[in-house]
């Protein structure tokens, strides 16, 4: 029987060797409260903007004796928003009933009468009527074409289907749908175009995990607010 020999210490690794130094920690929780207060320092800002941005536009429309800084020795933001929020219900509440809808008719009628505006008008309002409406399709999947060159993938929003008036004056005779493709890192701004249903590959993803897939230009991938890189969604794993 061999009996066991003492270790070699010259392969044995000191306890210490295998702790990060104190500069790859200090480094550690300096990244850890950068990720945890850089998005909420950058959503307050928004939100104090967006806040102070609807205060500024209400508060002239509102008599001064409905405000709470005429009794207040300080300013008390976000009225605005509450007043915008009360008055935009009741517009709506109004527009429901008989005497609503004439009324706006009636100002839709003059509206049309004006040159200018009526094509202005009619613009806006067919954006937001398609936008907030329950039962479009616009922009509500997300698909890759081949684009700027075959081989050559790109993320775009799939919108409706060409107007017939369109889709006549197109050569391809396959169903022809219309795409909005968004330029990184802005997803505002991008390009329009039509192109065969065929040509156009759906994704299993939502309209904001593509936005975020764009704005991160590929940074953040579908998924990962619970998956590969939050774990359980608790916080950022950058563990000293």
């Amino acid at each position: 029987m061999v009996a066991d020999r003492p270790p070699d210490p010259h392969l044995v690794v000191h306890p210490d060797l295998l702790r990060p130094s104190f500069g790859t920690r200090l480094r550690r929780y300096f990244l850890t409260g950068l990720v945890l207060a850089a998005p909420l320092a950058i959503t307050a800002s928004v939100t104090w903007w967006f806040v102070n941005l609807v205060d500024g536009w209400v508060k002239p429309l509102v008599p001064a004796q409905f405000w709470p800084d005429t009794y207040l020795r300080f300013p008390l933001p976000g009225f605005g928003v509450v007043f915008a929020l009360v008055g935009l219900t009741l517009l709506g509440f109004f527009a429901a009933n008989l005497v609503g809808r004439t009324l706006i008719g009636a100002g839709e009628a003059l509206l049309n009468r004006m040159p200018v505006v009526r094509g202005l008008y009619k613009g806006v309002k067919q954006v937001f009527e398609t936008i907030f409406s329950q039962s479009g399709t616009s922009f509500r999947k997300v698909g890759m074409v081949q684009f700027p060159q075959p081989g050559m993938w790109s993320i775009v929003f799939i919108a409706q289907e060409a107007a017939p008036e369109i889709a006549g004056k197109l050569p391809d005779c396959d169903e022809q749908i219309g795409v909005f493709l968004p330029c990184t890192p802005n997803p505002t701004t991008g390009f329009f175009f039509y192109l065969p249903r065929r040509e156009v590959v759906e994704v299993a993803i939502s309209v904001e995990e593509g936005a975020k897939l764009i704005m991160s230009a590929g940074m953040i991938q579908p998924g990962d607010a619970l998956g590969r890189n939050g774990g359980n969604g608790n916080g950022p794993r950058l563990s000293p």
